[in-house]
């Protein structure tokens, strides 16, 4: 079987599930094709800004999300190679700013 293209990490620990990591998981889950693949993660440190969603190779970090973010994350960013600039973790892409 063939190593999918990209991989999508969502944080499944204590923070993120409290904050609807779970939700962020199924949505990745059902949103994306077989070319991604979807890793339940366990904490990637980074709790004050969850759910936490990383993107390898592209080394992307997504904080904050949100299930109805998922589409517009496996659009924009999985499929057309365009980070979703709201989403932007500030402490891995510091030009950015959180909502």
């Amino acid at each position: 079987m063939p190593m999918s293209s990209k991989q999508v990490f969502v944080c499944q620990y204590q923070s993120c599930l409290a904050q609807g990591s779970a939700e962020v998981l199924a949505a990745f889950l059902e949103s994306s094709d077989a070319e991604v693949s979807i890793v339940a993660s366990g904490c990637q440190g980074q709790c004050n800004l969850g759910p936490t969603v990383r993107i390898l190779p592209d080394e992307i970090w997504y904080c904050r999300v949100k299930p109805q973010d998922v589409e517009t994350i496996v659009h924009s960013h999985l499929q057309e190679d365009h980070p979703v600039d709201r989403l932007l973790h500030p402490r891995f892409h510091p030009s950015y700013s959180t909502p």
